[in-house]
């Protein structure tokens, strides 16, 4: 079971589930309205149209208890399940109305993340037998960071920094502007607190001897070929064995391996969160279906 946790976000999430779900309903779900009658009692299963990786359950169902906190929600997998073609893994049970107004946003939110974690797993298999860890980036959606983060978590991966305000992470643009990387790592080391990493993204060995004098804590290695991130990861690693080194930039399913084999600790793929395929996931109200596997 992976064990579904916001970082203490819950409140800030219900909230956001009110505003999709204002967004969505508006003065009133009409075509539901005005076709079934007030009082209608029903039951739907949630069941994946593919194979996949699970996210969302929980979200799942704080969306169907904030529309509606008397329908009855049972689910028959946990968020990391690998599932297969025809699984139901949800029922709901209670008022017609209330289902069907919160089933889009259920789905919409669950196919997404199930989507983020299937890619996930996908790159975290590619690197199966090797030491490196495996993150994501801010490019997430405005407004889904959280869930998007939670769900490279639940495909295996790890969380890079959550915004601009937890790590220091100095790029090209800093480096302009500051005059150049001492001058950037300088000011920032003096400003921040002693808990806190400087990060340093490179694009040359040059600027990675630069990084490595200035004391950054984690170098990153920016869309370098292989030889030369070898050739950096050796000469971090000879003078400051501590330091962890990143790589990134064009990270596909083809070339993390290579990558990985390059000797660096972390690699970061921004794709995880804005490149991916959503789960086929689907609601079905009252049809028999078998829970579990399909």
């Amino acid at each position: 079971m992976f064990e579904w946790t916001t970082g203490g976000y819950d409140e800030a999430l219900r909230a956001q589930i009110k505003g999709w779900l204002a967004e969505d309903i508006g003065s009133g779900d009409i075509t539901t309205e005005t076709t079934i009658k007030r009082g209608s009692r029903s039951k739907a299963v949630i069941h994946v149209k593919e194979n996949g990786v699970i996210a969302g359950i929980p979200v799942a169902k704080l969306v169907f208890h904030v529309v509606d906190p008397e329908l009855e929600f049972r689910s028959f997998a946990e968020d990391g399940d690998s599932v297969t073609k025809g699984t139901v893994i949800i029922e709901v049970e209670g008022s017609t109305h209330s289902i069907l107004t919160g089933e889009r946003l259920a789905l919409n939110l669950m196919q997404r993340m199930s989507g983020i974690a299937t890619k996930t797993k996908a790159f975290v298999d590619a690197l199966q037998g090797l030491p490196v860890r495996l993150v994501d980036t801010r490019k997430t959606t405005p407004g889904h960071r959280m869930l998007e983060k939670y769900a490279v978590r639940v495909g295996g991966g790890a969380n890079h920094r959550f915004g601009l305000y937890d790590a220091v992470m100095i790029k090209d643009n800093h480096i302009k502007g500051a005059g150049g990387i001492a001058e950037a790592v300088t000011s920032a080391r003096k400003q921040i607190p002693h808990t806190m990493k400087i990060e340093v993204e490179t694009e040359s060995l040059s600027q990675v001897e630069e990084a490595l004098v200035c004391g950054a804590d984690i170098i990153m290695l920016d869309n370098m070929p292989h030889d030369m991130m070898k050739e950096a990861v050796a000469m971090v690693k000879a003078k400051s064995p501590h330091v962890i080194v990143e790589a990134s930039g064009g990270v596909t399913l083809s070339t993390i391996h290579g990558i990985a084999s390059c000797g660096v600790d972390v690699i970061s793929v921004g794709g995880l969160t804005y490149s991916f395929q959503a789960l086929d996931i689907s609601l079905d109200l009252n049809e028999k279906k078998e829970v579990g596997r399909g």
